[in-house]
């Protein structure tokens, strides 16, 4: 097969990435149907091959695509590798999965040999170092996207580890790393767990691109390109890539570009950081966003327009493809993430929020993309043909529960507009906040025969909601289990408007009202708030009026969220630089450990444990009245005994591993006083 030139192409993906959906009676040139309704059931839903064996069962020679993951393979639409795969199984290429290899060597990355097309890596549906270690820089003690929640079957940093794996055992077939991590390293970026700069991860993993967002639409555009002859570096006109130009190379030039500040910039000036963080974000909305340059030394990383947002028909086909919505039969020990999510149901993707704190606007893109009623209600009906299904449907949402068909009512608008979030400050008057079709389709899904209940466990958007007593009356009659979760994160003005929220003002009105419903449908229903801890904007004052909030509100949360700076995100800008990346102002940052663990102590100002620290920064602070045994006192005046208690088996724990700060054991060699004014140490 002849190559085809570059420039074929060059004008694909100027106004539309619209998949060509393939034909549902249509047949493949591998001998087997790519319509879900000519093949056999038993075929569909067979997991996609993990070994030789398997492939050869299959009757294939080769395969077309490898994906490789650090997830465990589970063939549910909710984990990237199962959708991906089905997605390229149903356009007719052989796809296979190498899930979680050994990576210390290239052994595990030959299993399944290499592929007539190319590599597809991704480091799971997590970053993997925020998978690996807590905010507070600790080894996480389970995993919850391996079997049996065992740590340490993926690397640090995973992608890069795959990359130069494959790169090693297969010289020459192209590689393409996508996901989440890949995605939000593209370009120069903060590592929270080195705490540098580091440069594109394009240059350190050696891929040929880096797929950026959802990857359905670009993994078959990938597939059907390099399959009709054309080089890896032909796919760089792509929307959705980025790539790196070596340094013989031009890079490209014109008013379609922006050049950001350089990798040795951001590096050395942390305002050089925020001004490319800045331009970054104002470059997200595919239809006006332009191409983003950054030079490295010699080397230049270019950054290509997202893809525009997927309709309709490609989302309901994505959905509808034959998901088992099962681990790999391989898999002896369960999957906790696949115990959460094996009974939702995904309708919606994107988040017009624009959380500064939060992928998900980065990674789905800000514009809600929807499947239809009719899909949604047939992937439930298969759901209840499954002998394994209790008849409760655990969620019904997505990134958000409460975005369902709400978009721009003025398309021209919508195609300029920059704003970074629909409803920060306030919910923008163009927007469709209408919640009929959700709550049609909650309506509808619920009436199914074998449902038995229907709950919401994403995230309401409370702003939202409060809007539509319809959707208020039908969410909490039906599908609220006694606690219903929401996100308000904190209290205090400043760090609200840091993080793009809305005021606690909004979150009291939306418990009224969420009372109300509730004791209109004759149910005792509660709130369970969700707040953040150390987030930037937020200093030790405003931790002890939230502190304040919690106690007069009556809240005791056992689940406090402390902030981790991902890459991309602009809390991470403000996190690394201390400044407000579009207003360049200061802001408040907890940096130092002792910081973050006194404002989480503060948001727990319950426990026993945390006793003396909630005492100590309250005096620190002059806040002597928030200490006794009143009605408006936070801790009491004398110590409980498990606070006491917990103090000495602190002490014992840190005298037992060498770490006490008065050991006596002297160390061999010269003496040194840390205090001393003389520049040379004493002989002993």
């Amino acid at each position: 097969m002849s190559p085809k030139p570059a420039s074929s192409n060059s004008a694909r993906q100027t106004s539309s990435n619209a998949l060509a959906l393939p034909s549902r009676v249509a047949h493949s040139r591998f001998g087997h149907c790519s319509s879900v309704s000519a093949t056999s059931p038993d075929r569909l839903h067979q997991p996609l091959p993990m070994t030789r064996a398997e492939v050869t069962a299959r009757g294939w020679d080769e395969l077309d695509v490898i994906i490789v993951t650090g997830d465990a393979y589970l063939d549910h639409p909710s984990f990237a590798m199962a959708i991906l795969g089905r997605v390229l199984e149903a356009f007719g290429y052989r796809v296979g999965i190498i899930s979680q290899p050994a990576w210390k060597s290239c052994d595990a990355f030959e299993v399944l040999g290499r592929p007539r097309l190319f590599f597809a890596v991704s480091a799971g549906n997590m970053d993997s170092m925020i998978n690996h270690y807590t905010a507070n820089k600790k080894v996480r003690n389970d995993d919850a996207y391996s079997p049996g929640g065992r740590i340490g079957l993926r690397p640090d940093r995973a992608t890069l580890v795959y990359c130069q794996r494959l790169r090693e055992a297969f010289k020459g077939t192209p590689i393409v790393a996508g996901g989440v991590e890949a995605s939000l390293r593209r370009l120069a970026h903060y590592d929270y767990w080195s705490d540098t700069v580091k440069r594109s991860i394009l240059l350190d993993a050696k891929a040929d691109l880096v797929s950026y967002g959802m990857g359905e639409s670009s993994i078959v555009e990938i597939a059907q390109r390099l399959d009709a002859g054309e080089s890896v570096r032909d796919l760089r006109n792509m929307r959705g890539v980025a790539y790196c130009m070596g340094a013989k190379e031009t890079p490209p030039t014109g008013a379609s570009m922006i050049e950001l500040p350089s990798f040795e910039q951001v590096r050395e000036e942390k305002v050089a950081f925020a001004e490319a963080t800045r331009l970054i974000h104002l470059e997200t909305n595919p239809f006006n966003a332009k191409t983003l340059i950054q030079r490295h030394d010699r080397q230049t990383v270019v950054c290509n327009p997202p893809r525009f947002p997927e309709n309709k028909a490609a989302m309901d086909f994505f959905y509808d493809l034959p998901y088992s919505r099962k681990p790999h039969p391989s898999y002896k020990d369960p999957i906790p993430a696949h115990t959460v999510v094996k009974d939702s149901v995904t309708i919606m993707r994107g988040c017009f929020g624009g959380c500064t704190y939060c992928s998900i606007t980065t990674h789905q893109g800000r514009i809600v993309q929807r499947r239809s009623k009719e899909s949604v209600v047939n992937e439930v009906q298969r759901m209840t043909k499954d002998p394994e299904f209790k008849g409760v449907i655990s969620d019904i949402g997505g990134p958000t529960a409460n975005m369902y068909d709400m978009r721009c009512t003025k398309p021209a608008v919508e195609a300029v507009c920059k704003r970074l979030s629909c409803v920060h400050p306030k919910i923008c008057p163009l927007l469709g906040t209408s919640h009929s079709k959700l709550v049609d389709l909650m309506k509808e899904v619920r009436s199914q025969k074998g449902v038995k209940r229907v709950f919401v466990a994403s995230g309401v958007r409370m702003d939202l909601a409060r809007l539509d007593p319809e959707y208020m009356k039908e969410l909490t009659t039906h599908h609220v289990g006694g606690h219903l979760k929401v996100a308000q994160e904190h209290s205090d003005a400043t760090t609200l408007t840091a993080m793009k929220r809305p005021s606690v003002e909004n979150f009291q009105e939306f418990d009224s009202r969420f009372k109300e419903a509730s004791a209109e449908a004759g149910k005792e229903q509660y709130l369970v708030p969700y707040f953040i801890s150390a987030h930037p904007g937020t200093d030790v004052k405003a931790m002890i009026d939230l502190a304040v909030f919690l106690k007069k509100n009556g809240y005791k949360p056992e689940q406090v969220q402390d902030f981790i700076p991902a890459p991309f995100d602009i809390a991470a800008c403000m996190y690394h630089t201390g400044l407000d990346p579009f207003t360049k102002k200061p802001v408040a940052i907890a940096k130092k450990m002792r910081d973050r663990k006194s404002q989480r102590a503060l948001m727990q100002f319950f426990k026993p444990e945390n006793y003396y620290q909630v005492r100590k920064v309250l005096l620190d602070h002059g806040r002597r009245d928030l200490i006794g045994d009143g009605c408006n006192a936070l801790i009491s005046s004398r110590p409980p005994k498990e606070a006491v208690d917990a103090r000495r088996e602190r002490a014992r724990h840190e005298a037992a591993s060498g770490d006490h700060v008065h050991s006596t054991q002297r160390r061999p060699g010269p003496g040194y006083r840390p205090g001393r004014k003389a520049a040379r140490r004493r002989e002993r």
